[in-house]
């Protein structure tokens, strides 16, 4: 099967609908999921797939023989992953050597497993890359809401700081950051979108709306909803947010899709092998 074939069969097991704007069919010009580098006119020799294709994951492709790499994220670090701009960077150079050594091809799949998937129960279609963090943090059970795209949970009760705790351990975390109250008492956990400014003022309006005890964090600013969440705390209301980082939260995405890659390609004969990038936060702790 040709990597191009791989591709096109694993853009027709998604829903294949906008979720991020009109809801309308995935445009194929103006999607995310473009071949970001390599040639796809080549027999696919095996798929890693991973949330970025770091250097590190580009190089384990090439150990394991595997031609193609399926990226959640962008491969050049801008959204779009414009090329022109970086051909006199020194970081691009010698990333670009490393990608033409190892011969393969890179396929970002951000908006088709976003499209969601049939992989929950009964072949339900869900967001794959929610759907994989319910799944490493134990919690398919605990969904509440819409189960289609998993960001909403009831937990057994327990502290903020003991969640934070867990969510360390599971996760594979170097460590994490919580704002607000590390002793409130939490069972509703969210999980919101980027909290770097446009849905902000949403967030905020829903932490208090659905009586959310903590927010489970991709991106955050020091102002706008994690304010409101500190406020909370010291006014003894009992909120808290944990800050674990985009790729930490989205890469159970990536690591669940080998699990169902076999059927989405009609053929087990293709191996697919998850590439954890692993925690990209150091923390230095004050002594």
């Amino acid at each position: 099967m040709l990597i191009s074939e791989v591709i096109s069969k694993m853009k027709a097991f998604s829903g294949g609908s906008d979720i991020f704007g009109s809801s309308k069919p995935i445009d194929p010009i103006r999607t995310r999921d473009q071949v970001l580098y390599g040639n796809v006119n080549q027999e696919c020799t095996g798929i890693v797939s991973c949330i970025w294709p770091s250097t590190e994951i580009v190089r384990e492709a090439q150990r394991l023989g595997a031609n193609l790499i399926i990226s959640h994220e962008a491969i050049f670090w801008n959204h779009g992953d414009r090329q022109g701009w970086l051909a006199f960077n020194k970081t691009f150079q010698a990333k670009k050597s490393v990608l033409d050594e190892w011969g393969g091809a890179v396929w970002r799949n951000h908006d088709y497993i976003h499209s969601q998937v049939p992989i929950d129960e009964g072949d339900a279609m869900v967001d794959g890359i929610f759907y994989g963090l319910a799944w490493k943090l134990g919690w398919l059970d605990y969904r509440v809401g819409e189960k289609s795209m998993p960001m909403d949970f009831e937990i057994p009760e327990t502290s903020a700081a003991e969640l934070a705790s867990y969510l360390v351990a599971k996760l594979g975390l170097r460590g994490t950051r919580l704002i607000g109250d590390p002793d409130a008492r939490v069972r509703r956990v969210h999980i919101p979108m980027h909290l770097i400014g446009p849905s902000d003022d949403a967030e905020t309006r829903y932490l208090d709306e659905h009586d959310v005890d903590c927010l489970l964090c991709m991106e955050t600013t020091d102002f706008t909803t994690c304010e409101c969440v500190r406020d909370a705390a010291q006014l003894g209301q009992g909120k808290a947010a944990i800050t674990i980082g985009h790729f930490n939260v989205e890469e159970p995405g990536m690591e669940y899709l080998p699990h169902w890659a076999a059927r989405a390609l009609g053929t087990d004969e293709i191996a697919c092998t998850f590439a954890p990038q692993g925690d990209p936060f150091h923390y230095i702790l004050a002594k």
